[in-house]
């Protein structure tokens, strides 16, 4: 008897015996989490599936793992379909004596980063440093209520130019430090993670894949998922601490109020868990939820398509869910449409019309009527504002092509 075999695929047989690659197993209520550190591929399983990768691991053919979970819960299982499905996942090396074309594994960030280097980034201590540094700069905040820093102290020199390049030297090397956390942490968790840019809505970011912190412990998932907010406020700490010691009206105490704002800037839109910010992923993890923003958005548009035709349009797709993450995919779809329609409405009201007035009011800047100070400031002006919104669109547009 044989199955027959999947587009470029090895024949299965149920005599067939297969090689799988290495793989991580962790449960996660009843289900089990099981995925290829190599290729950052996860999936969730129910018992029996897990309980079928591990006896496939352990050298069984086809018809005994079949007739091992017939005896263990009572159904019959096709567990030929089951292995390719696992080798499209990349699962599988061998089927048989043939072997399975493999997919080429992504690129890491800092491949010569290894676990044991960075294994500090998971300690237990470390939070309590990072809270008792933060409490020192409040304590002394509160005594000197006079460094919160305001929007003016980013205008901290009369030169338009050396505020624009230099908030935006101070505030990339912010957003580099924050991705680094999280790669950091993930690395001394085993992943291998990469910081790439990408776009959220109207927003130019720097993220991080952390592929692979599914495997890991809650303590250690969620160490990684805050580790940029936690050297947020550190670095905010510190500067509060260093501005404390700093005489007021000096060059370097408004350069330090800047960059203590700078540091600040990032921490509310961390709120923003519609745009799948930290904090996002840290929501996704307590309430359970395997998919959070994507069924959300998917029971978004059911619900919109639903109100323009009527309570005949399909169905629900977040009844397919559990209950709990039912719940947490309704109310969060309620955020994602309420943030996302706020954000856009900003954008056209606010962002646009203002961006566009700065970069038409330097190119007016610019001849040689202007100076050499009035051309180095639009220039800068056209450099920094101009870069970045022609960086969203090349970001946006390159993910845009591999998703």
């Amino acid at each position: 008897m044989t199955d027959t075999a999947a587009q470029g695929q090895p024949r299965i047989e149920v005599s067939t015996c297969v090689l799988l690659h290495d793989l991580g197993v962790r449960r996660d209520g009843d289900e089990w989490i099981v995925g290829r550190m190599a290729t950052r591929t996860f999936v969730a399983l129910p018992a029996a599936g897990a309980r079928a990768v591990e006896l496939l691991g352990e050298g069984l053919s086809v018809a005994r793992t079949a007739e091992a979970l017939r005896d263990e819960t009572g159904e019959e299982l096709d567990i030929a379909d089951f292995v390719r499905d696992l080798a499209a996942l990349g699962f599988v090396a061998r089927i048989g004596d043939s072997a399975v074309p493999d997919a080429e594994a992504p690129r890491a960030s800092l491949p010569w980063l290894r676990p044991h280097q960075v294994r500090y980034a998971l300690h237990p201590a470390l939070p309590v440093l990072v809270g008792a540094l933060l409490l020192t700069a409040v304590a002394v905040l509160i005594r000197r209520p006079d460094l919160l820093p305001g929007y003016r102290d980013l205008l901290w020199s009369r030169h338009g130019s050396l505020v624009l390049l230099t908030g935006a030297a101070i505030g990339w090397a912010l957003l580099f430090a924050h991705e680094l956390a999280h790669l950091v942490t993930a690395r001394a968790a085993g992943v291998p993670g990469r910081i790439r840019l990408g776009t959220r809505l109207q927003f130019l970011v720097m993220q991080t894949d952390i592929s692979g912190i599914e495997l890991a412990p809650r303590r250690h998932r969620l160490t990684a998922y805050l580790a940029g907010i936690a050297l947020d406020l550190s670095v905010a700490s510190v500067l509060m601490l260093v501005l404390a010691a700093t005489d007021t009206g000096t060059t370097a105490h408004r350069v330090l109020a800047a960059a203590l704002l700078l540091a600040l800037m990032p921490l509310p839109f961390q709120c923003m868990v519609f745009t799948r910010t930290d904090l996002y992923f840290v929501l996704q993890d307590l309430t359970g939820c395997r998919n959070l923003y994507g069924d959300g958005l998917a029971h978004a548009r059911y619900a919109f398509r639903r109100a323009l035709r009527g309570k005949a349009y399909a169905t629900d797709p977040s009844t397919r869910l559990p209950p709990h993450e039912r719940r947490a995919v309704r109310a969060y779809s309620v955020v994602l449409v309420v943030g996302t329609v706020a954000c856009l409405a900003f954008l056209a009201a606010v962002t646009l019309p203002a961006d566009i007035t700065l970069l038409a009011r330097a190119a007016r800047g610019l001849g040689p009527g202007h100076g050499l100070a009035g051309n180095a400031d639009a220039a800068a002006v056209l450099v920094t504002l101009g870069g970045i919104n022609v960086l969203w669109l090349v970001t946006w547009w390159r993910n845009r092509r591999r998703a």
